[in-house]
């Protein structure tokens, strides 16, 4: 019988990517990630010996946690924190059944840039409309859900970047385009994300992104909706947040309802 703080990884794989995934915590020994340094997506690592850490860290939030099988670090780190109240569970099929199991996806773990003051750092130009704003919904959903992003001029992205140590992207540089493709397209190969839900997503982004919106048929919708964003909000990080919810919305349309169509009463045909 399961038990009752358990996860399976097909019910864990159901919630990434959406707004309402649990943080997911790696607590992998250090000989076994270096083995397979591999993420389940938006996973972060965190010593197992530090659970008070961890539930400072958690701030209340629902939690799921990962050891290598499974087993007696996961179970016992998620038994700790819900006799501390926090809602936490384990995955069942541990990191090794996740990385196993056919389709599932996994972040390179030497793909990330180094953290600065506990989370990415990012850095892009000021006023983002659409690959600018896919590309931290991406990093949000998919890689560091604390990431960080500074908007500023242009001219200045590189300065500060090397000044604050930030990663820059949507620029020229290995975080930018490149080809034929956008920085969303960069990103998905990076950080070996592709997956059906978001090649389809990156297909829109990139026509509506490039001059090329004619091309597939939902990237006017998304080209309007970005530039409506941009003319609503003057502080950047209000309209990336408030674009959040434009790409949550995507993703799910692109995983569960794209053959999905409608009479002209709004009936589902």
């Amino acid at each position: 019988m399961p038990g009752p703080n358990e996860i399976t990884a097909a019910q864990l794989d159901r919630l990434i990517g959406t707004p309402d995934c649990p943080v997911i915590v790696d607590l992998c020994l250090p000989e076994d990630f270096a083995e397979d340094p591999r993420l389940i997506p938006g996973a972060m690592r965190h010593d197992h010996s530090d659970l008070p850490g961890l539930a400072a860290r958690l701030d209340g939030a629902r939690s799921v946690m990962v050891c290598q099988k499974g087993r007696k670090i996961s179970q016992g780190a998620a038994a700790w924190l819900r006799s501390a109240g926090l809602l936490a569970e384990y995955l069942s099929s541990g990191a090794q059944g996740w990385h196993a199991a056919p389709g599932s996806q996994s972040v390179p773990a030497a793909a990330l840039p180094a953290p600065v003051d506990g989370a990415t750092l990012w850095v892009t130009r000021h006023r983002p409309k659409i690959d600018r704003v896919a590309c931290p919904w991406l990093i949000r959903r998919f890689v560091d859900r604390d990431a960080r992003f500074l908007f500023v001029a242009p001219t200045e992205v590189a300065a500060v970047a090397e000044r604050f140590g930030a990663t820059a992207f949507d620029v020229d540089g290995p975080w930018g385009h490149r080809g034929e493709g956008c920085s969303f397209d960069t990103m998905l190969d990076r950080f070996d994300l592709h997956s059906p839900a978001l090649d389809r997503m990156a297909e829109i982004i990139l026509a509506a992104d490039t001059g090329r919106a004619d091309t597939v048929a939902q990237a006017p919708g998304l080209l309007a909706l970005s530039v409506g964003l941009s003319r609503q909000y003057r502080d950047d990080h209000q309209q990336v947040q408030s674009g959040l919810a434009l790409y949550d919305a995507l993703f799910r349309w692109a995983r569960d309802g794209f053959d999905e169509v409608h009479d002209h009463d709004g009936a589902a045909a």
